[in-house]
């Protein structure tokens, strides 16, 4: 009997080493999917690939809207009980994650040479939205920044040089105005130039502040800078281009069809995402460039796009893990393979000397446009409250453009409405 209860048990430990070999380390991921370029396909690849090399461990990736929905069901899921170690979220909401304490800076997982080497590897201006008190809390990788897409097609009908898109805001003016097409009922069938001004008009109003040499928050967020006169000139310009010069439509213009206003010939020139620019490449039917922005007093563009964070979800073996899927998807040969298949930036300098990316760009020059702003380039904004006050901004943006309110009058309200909130926001954490 002995020698049979032997191999019993040695069964039976074998089948427990077995079964213990085999467990896998799961992890939840949210990631937002409304926006441009065929993020499932891409991210399910880099997920695959991450899965193939660490078999012990185990990827759900849950795609759940555009960045405001994963928002919600990331933080409704945690709220739930349910383990959600990492997600890409918007790089602008870490002062709201960092004060619902729900959020670990990378710092205390990169602790070797190598990992604190990945660390500090990222473009700098893509790190003005992850970091704080001196700390990493999101590391880039769905980034961009804002950039000008014009028909080319169109400039030669115009008699303009192609090869030249305006570089100051008189100049966008003056194009613009050369670009318009009536028909014989005087009916614009060709606009100059599109702004979007619904979605995501605090980021457009960046950029247009940022030209002007402002920003529209302070560095720590506990402030907000929306009435500056150089900031009021700023949204004055955005209306005029629609109201004054008439080269854009009055009113507003929808983030979610302008895409495809561009595509169709209906503007001539376009401000949007980088994340945009293979869409726009599979789709164009004529030849079309990508240039920066427009400067008045100076360049520049905010960044603008999601982050990953490390969420205090989970075991600790499973943030380990986590962290180790963020370090798989934002190293070079993946961040280049990224910014290949959507557009938007590679977030180190060491994508962008891969093969992959080297040849890219070879290729398509106009790949390197966002990247070559990010010198230009300034924080999205980000504040306490960041809800409330985007949306109040957004709103004195909309009431502005569509002749509610003069430029002024709305951005002072907007202003006074939110002169405290930040600060006291802040000063309760």
């Amino acid at each position: 009997m002995k020698p049979v209860n032997c191999l019993l048990k040695a069964g039976l430990c074998a089948a427990l080493f077995s079964t213990a070999a085999f467990a896998k380390t799961e992890l939840t991921m949210y990631y937002p999917i409304a926006v441009g370029g065929p993020l499932t396909k891409v991210v399910d690849e880099l997920v695959d690939d991450f899965e193939q090399q660490n078999p012990d461990i185990s990827v759900k990736a849950i795609y759940a809207g555009n960045y405001d929905d994963t928002r919600v069901k990331a933080l409704a899921a945690l709220k739930a009980g349910e383990p959600v170690q990492t997600s890409v979220l918007f790089s602008i909401d870490l002062l709201e994650l960092k004060s619902m304490d729900i959020i670990r800076p990378f710092d205390d997982f990169a602790k070797s040479a190598e990992d604190k080497a990945w660390l500090e590897s990222f473009y700098p201006a893509l790190m003005m939205n992850g970091q704080f008190d001196g700390k990493t809390y999101g590391v880039p990788f769905q980034r961009s920044t804002i950039v000008m897409y014009y028909n080319k097609d169109a400039f030669r009908a115009a008699g303009l040089d192609p090869e030249a898109p305006p570089a100051t805001w008189e100049e966008l003016r003056e194009t613009a105005a050369k670009l318009v097409k009536r028909d014989a009922n005087g009916d614009v069938t060709q606009w100059g130039v599109m702004i979007p001004s619904t979605g995501y008009p605090y980021w457009m109003f960046g950029a247009l502040a940022k030209q002007q040499g402002q920003t529209l928050m302070s560095e720590d967020g506990t402030k907000v800078n929306f009435n500056n006169p150089k900031v009021v000139e700023a949204l004055q310009f955005w209306k005029d281009l629609g109201s004054k010069y008439e080269v854009m439509p009055k009113g507003t213009v929808e983030w979610g069809t302008l895409r495809q206003e561009f595509l169709e010939g209906n503007t001539a020139m376009m401000w949007h995402s980088t994340g945009n620019l293979t869409a726009v490449r599979k789709n164009a039917k004529f030849d079309f460039g990508v240039a920066v922005l427009p400067a008045n007093a100076e360049p520049g563009s905010p960044t603008g796009g999601g982050n990953f964070y490390l969420l205090k979800s989970g075991t600790d073996e499973e943030q380990q893990a986590a962290y180790k899927l963020v370090k798989h998807m934002t190293k070079p040969e993946n961040s280049a393979k990224w910014s290949i298949a959507t557009g938007y930036v590679g977030v180190s300098s060491a994508a962008y000397e891969t093969q992959e990316l080297r040849s890219f760009v070879a290729e398509v020059p106009a790949a390197l446009v966002a990247r070559d702003q990010l010198v230009h380039a300034t924080a999205e904004l980000a504040t306490y409250e960041a809800g409330r006050v985007r949306r109040t901004l957004d709103d004195a943006i909309q009431s502005t453009l569509v002749g509610q309110q003069s430029a002024e009058e709305a951005l002072n309200k907007a202003q006074k409405q939110l002169s405290v909130c930040c600060a006291v926001q802040h000063a309760n954490k």
